[in-house]
């Protein structure tokens, strides 16, 4: 990755009414989400040819996000549902997952932005209900349906597919994490996320100071990455297919443009409930964590967990650990950078657009839906960009984001809206889903570099 530049962000500004001028468009191709030292504390979309810049207006309504000063907010689309990771294709059409719709209809949603006023006013309705993860590249577009991996066949130009789906992949576990996100290479590869089914490999799941399983066999088909062909259809679930392991949930799962897989974990939940640990550290911990995975990569659960507190991995109390003790984590690999506990991190960007100052090409944002085990107060709801250098944080996250929680959140389901997914627009804006509010906000940058 690039050398980072190192200018500060402004201050944070509630948005309101702000002129809105797109800058110059990104370079890419048709890739869908396009898309060492201490460990900082703290869905992408590549496109294509050059664009016009853009004279779209923030809308006159405040949306309610706080940005750093130069940015706005406007409403790209709404009346989703529950909109979940996004696609950008090379001509600037959208595909959203989600998981409902307004009356139960449809998983996949495209949108069109034809007139090119940052609002989408086309949509189609397509395909089965229930999944996360979408891609779209090379003519088609990739999606997860539960159990399987479908991928429809999609025209230039087109906003639904005319026939019906291949099955790339069945049989991929449900229950506990159950969506399965995934990230394509660009070589033929397909990597899937399997989070686990256990909060921790409990014998007794999520009771009171039930030991973990040991060894946890959970690990044999849960907890992991899988690695498939892109191309190939008819593929089945089994452990021989494992790319690494250890990690709880990695729903954000994306590659940078170095070619290097990247996942944000879903720590586990219930050290104060289950444990008995202090309502703070219990809180804070443990950390979420932003992993470099290669091939083999074994983060450590249910074994270990990363401790804000420590700053380092330490023994589960499942496993007879207290918060302290570390004598059996030394094997695991280490985080690039993590962030305060019970965030819940969905989604990956790592932009490649020239709209936004160059300073945002050196990192990656991370979208954080907010969890339930945190008190008294929940916390994340946000998007936050983590400055990166050689595949290692150079220095602590930036809330990028905020506002979508529209104030304190103290229950599980308190919070108004709710950041899922994440993908670069067309014009080098930023696309955010809202699963909670059923909206696409888009984030465009309009200050001097």
């Amino acid at each position: 990755m690039a050398q980072l530049v190192g200018r500060a962000l402004s201050p944070l500004v509630v948005l309101a009414v702000a002129a809105c001028g797109a800058g110059d468009s990104a370079p890419a191709g048709d890739s869908g989400r396009a898309a060492a030292g201490d460990v900082a504390l703290a869905d992408s979309a590549a496109v294509a040819a050059p664009t016009p810049a853009s004279s779209a207006a923030c809308a006159p309504d405040d949306v309610g996000l706080e940005l750093p000063a130069g940015f706005c907010a406007s409403l790209y689309a709404e009346g989703l549902g529950g909109p979940r990771h996004i696609a950008v294709r090379s001509n600037g059409d959208v595909f959203v997952a989600r998981r409902s719709g307004p009356a139960g209809e449809g998983g996949v949603v495209a949108l069109r932005d034809a007139d090119g006023d940052g609002r989408a006013e086309t949509r189609e309705i397509f395909g089965p209900m229930g999944g996360t993860g979408v891609d779209v590249r090379g003519g088609y577009l990739y999606l997860d349906q539960g159990q399987s991996i479908l991928r429809y066949r999609l025209a230039d130009s087109a906003l639904r597919p005319t026939g019906a789906p291949d099955t790339l992949v069945t049989g991929l576990p449900t229950g506990g994490h159950a969506a399965h996100s995934f990230a394509l290479d660009g070589r033929g590869g397909l990597f899937v996320n399997v989070g686990s089914r256990t909060n921790s490999c409990q014998q007794k799941d999520r009771e009171n100071r039930s030991p973990g399983a040991d060894p946890c066999t959970e690990l044999e088909t849960r907890a992991g990455i899988w690695r498939f062909d892109a191309a190939r259809t008819g593929q089945r679930f089994s452990p021989q297919q494992r790319f690494a392991t250890g990690i709880r949930n990695g729903l954000a799962i994306e590659f940078a443009p170095d070619g290097q897989l990247w996942v944000a974990q879903h720590g586990r939940d219930q050290l104060t409930q289950n444990w008995g640990f202090g309502a703070e550290q219990g809180s804070e911990n443990p950390a979420e964590e932003l992993i470099r995975v290669t091939e083999g990569t074994d983060n450590g659960w249910p074994y270990c967990y990363y401790s804000n507190e420590h700053r380092r991995r330490v023994t589960a109390p499942e496993y007879g650990g207290d918060g302290r003790d570390a004598a059996r984590c030394g094997a695991y690999a280490e985080p690039a950078a993590v962030f305060p506990g019970h965030w819940a991190p969905m989604s990956l960007l790592f932009y490649t657009g020239s709209q936004l100052p160059a300073r945002y090409r050196d990192g990656v944002f991370i979208a954080f839906h907010g969890s339930w085990n945190r008190s008294p107060v929940q916390a994340g709801f946000n998007v936050v960009f983590q400055p990166m250098r050689g595949g290692r944080a150079a220095g602590a996250h930036e809330v990028f984001a905020d506002g979508f929680a529209g104030g304190v959140v103290q229950s599980r389901g308190g919070s108004k809206n709710r950041p899922m997914g994440l993908a670069q627009a067309r014009d080098g804006s930023i696309l955010v889903t809202d699963d909670q509010g059923g909206r696409i906000y888009r984030i465009s940058y309009t200050g001097g570099q």
